[in-house]
């Protein structure tokens, strides 16, 4: 068959490639019945475009997602939109920039420095430092001695400061936490459409190929039949 034959889509009526001919036979009957919505008297024997079997594939997710989620959202519709133009959500995840406000990002500074053992260590060598010095070289007679009111004032400011602090990062880290379950759910839901388009792509595929063996085998056979028609004329 040559590559510039063109057919004429059932549902358009336009001329087409034979290259995107999509057989109404092979397509999936939830998609197949979206077709139908819009045109109802459409020929099962005739083809259509690829093209336009897309759009409907886009129609029949949309109503799937709405039928099991209910409107959709803006992350159902980013989805959609990357199933559409054939895009990956993995990098899109991975390339999106880091839009914390200076107040975030100290707050994240501060928990992870005080959440760590550099911060315990140096801490309890400032304490012992502050110690010794009052009581052993100032001989307790320095600017905090025992019981070391100064100190205990100083523990009690940053205990104050530190514990809203750590507050701001797990709220923080609640947010990072809820926008990664978005993205893990994207990333599995665009999966399971693939998935489902990737069906019906095989069986669109296996149906082409059975038309095509069976358009193969009807030569075949009229080829048989010419060759028993000269063997018999020449008896």
């Amino acid at each position: 068959m040559s590559s510039k034959a063109t057919f004429k889509s059932t549902i358009s009526g336009l001329e087409a490639p034979e290259t995107d001919k999509v057989s109404c036979k092979s397509i999936r009957v939830p998609i197949l019945n979206l077709i139908k919505e819009d045109h109802p008297d459409l020929d099962m024997s005739k083809e259509i475009t690829v093209g336009e079997l897309n759009v409907y594939r886009e129609k029949y997710i949309s109503k799937f997602l709405q039928s099991e989620v209910g409107e959709l959202n803006d992350l159902h519709k980013n989805v959609i939109k990357a199933l559409t133009d054939d895009k990956s959500l993995v990098s899109k995840v991975e390339d999106e920039p880091d839009n914390r406000t200076f107040g975030q990002r100290l707050a994240d500074s501060v928990a992870d420095f005080g959440g760590s053992w550099p911060f315990i260590i140096s801490f309890f060598i400032f304490i012992m430092i502050w110690i010794g010095t009052n009581v052993y070289i100032l001989m307790n007679k320095g600017f905090d001695p025992y019981p070391f009111i100064l100190l205990n004032l100083i523990l009690s400011c940053l205990a104050s400061l530190q514990a809203p602090i750590i507050m701001m990062s797990q709220n923080r880290q609640e947010e990072k936490d809820r926008e990664r379950a978005k993205k893990d759910y994207m990333i599995n839901l665009k999966s399971e459409l693939e998935i489902r388009m990737l069906d019906d792509k095989l069986d669109h595929l296996i149906m082409h190929q059975q038309q095509e063996l069976i358009e193969i085998q009807k030569v075949q056979i009229e080829m048989m039949n010419d060759i028993l028609n000269r063997i018999e004329n020449k008896k």
